[in-house]
């Protein structure tokens, strides 16, 4: 895994998060498609188209789409020099979610921006941003949002504050994203939980990844929670994630923790509750609560089963968030032989819209007992950087645990239109890691195993 894997369109794949491997500037610029989602604020709009016409990217491959919110009156975007136009939805309280989804659906230009209303980019801002999704297909970019107080300010004197000639009063940048972007190098040593790190207001990636994760989630009505559902289903996705330092847009007002916000606790709380039904981070879920979206998902083949290894193998990862999926013709007899009333535990395969959220994918063969702790290990050796696989195999059973995003990365770029030109450098999107069974004390068991106490 030393080098950039080539595509047949003439982008590429990396493995891991290593986004650091492409840093060379595209063969050609790419149309953007810039996604302003608005709720009056004709204002703060009109800094922006202009900022928007300041770009120093091709103006001809520049597509704005306002996403409008339902706002009283229409956003008036006619007196714009760049191609512009406006999509509204009617006013069911704060759906900026959909409002995205919206504008997106509006252009198909090859990489979308999400920019905020309030929000305005510098001049290198869209050429910065859009850089790597151009080579890099599967890249989620967030940029470097700054804060300042702009009332007052005009679109004609955008030039002057570009220029040096007049400055706005700077206000302070949250600390925690300063820190985070400083620590992971720009996001290049992301975690399970860099997500955190991506922010909607000034966020970039390619249309295939967007469709490919699906957009928004709409079910998102109140302020916050939707960036983070987003980016960490696209992490699930295959995404790779990079924070583009030089491309620098300023929020007009400080960040969300330095403003009066009223009822804040309470509004922290929906949007914590939110988050939790659909993004199962432990830092989410540390009350013990159970979520329809599992951490794993575990297939178990129930082929060698009887009812007394079946639960004996579960038990070897209940310990976790985990669903368990039984497999094979036997599993529905087996399942309602046990008589189990635990919501955790089903027949058939994983449905495709769990996989898609979750983090890791397992599967087991033969009868595997895990000892406490073990299966916790094998999870936090697949969530290292760059680990796509780890597997254990004993004498007459195993685990194999798959991290979400190498799967579906995998998948993307086997398949389709747009694939690896070398399809045997699949194998070098991530590593697989291979786990000695007596290690981790894994053991076959007997069909009968003693269940009586």
């Amino acid at each position: 895994m030393t080098g950039p894997l080539p595509l047949t369109d003439g982008r590429f794949v990396v493995p891991g998060n290593r986004w650091d491997l492409l840093a060379a500037e595209p063969s050609r610029a790419v149309r953007v498609g810039v996604v302003i989602p608005h709720y009056e604020q004709p204002a703060q709009l009109a800094l922006v188209l202009r900022a928007l016409e300041l770009q120093d990217y091709a103006s001809d491959l520049i597509e704005v789409v306002v996403a409008d919110d339902g706002s009283a009156n229409a956003p008036d975007v006619t007196g714009a020099a760049l191609n512009v136009r406006a999509v509204r939805q009617e006013d069911r309280g704060f759906r900026a979610a959909a409002a995205r989804n919206l504008g997106a659906a509006a252009t198909t230009a090859d990489v979308l921006c999400f920019l905020d209303a309030d929000t305005v980019p510098e001049p290198g801002y869209l050429r910065h941003l859009v850089r790597l999704p151009s080579l890099l297909p599967d890249a989620l970019v967030v940029a470097r949002r700054r804060h300042a107080d702009l009332t007052g300010l005009s679109p004609a004197a955008l030039e002057d504050w570009w220029a040096g000639r007049i400055r706005p009063e700077i206000l302070p940048e949250p600390g925690w994203l300063v820190d985070a972007y400083a620590a992971s190098a720009d996001l290049l040593h992301a975690d399970l939980a860099s997500y955190r790190h991506v922010i909607s207001a000034v966020m970039c990636c390619s249309r295939e990844l967007f469709d490919e994760v699906g957009g928004f989630d709409e079910s998102f009505r109140e302020y916050g929670g939707e960036d983070w559902e987003f980016a960490h289903r696209a992490m699930a996705g295959g995404a790779v994630l990079h924070h583009a330092r030089d491309a620098v847009a300023w929020h007009d007002g400080p960040d969300w923790g330095d403003r009066p916000v009223a009822e804040r606790a309470a509004g922290k709380n929906r949007e914590a509750l939110a988050m939790a039904r659909l993004i199962p981070d432990p830092a989410a879920r540390r009350f013990g609560l159970r979520y329809d979206v599992p951490a794993a998902c575990v297939e178990i083949d129930t082929a060698s089963h009887g009812a007394g290894s079946l639960v004996t193998t579960m038990a070897g990862f209940l310990g976790e968030d985990v669903g368990i999926w039984l497999t094979g013709p036997a599993a529905a007899g087996l399942l309602d032989e046990l008589g189990l009333q635990d919501p955790r535990v089903h027949a058939g395969p994983v449905p495709d819209a769990l996989a898609r959220r979750c983090r890791f994918v397992v599967r087991t063969t033969g009868r595997p007992l895990l000892p406490d702790g073990s299966f916790a290990e094998l999870l936090r050796r697949c969530g290292e950087p760059g680990v796509g696989e780890v597997r254990t195999v004993g004498a007459a059973a195993g685990v194999v645990v798959q991290a979400t995003w190498a799967v579906s990365r995998r998948r993307r770029w086997t398949n389709g239109h747009v694939r690896l030109r070398d399809s045997t450098q699949a194998a070098g999107l991530s590593a697989t890691l291979t786990v000695a069974a007596d290690s981790i004390g894994l053991v076959d068991v007997e069909p009968d195993a003693d269940l009586s106490w």
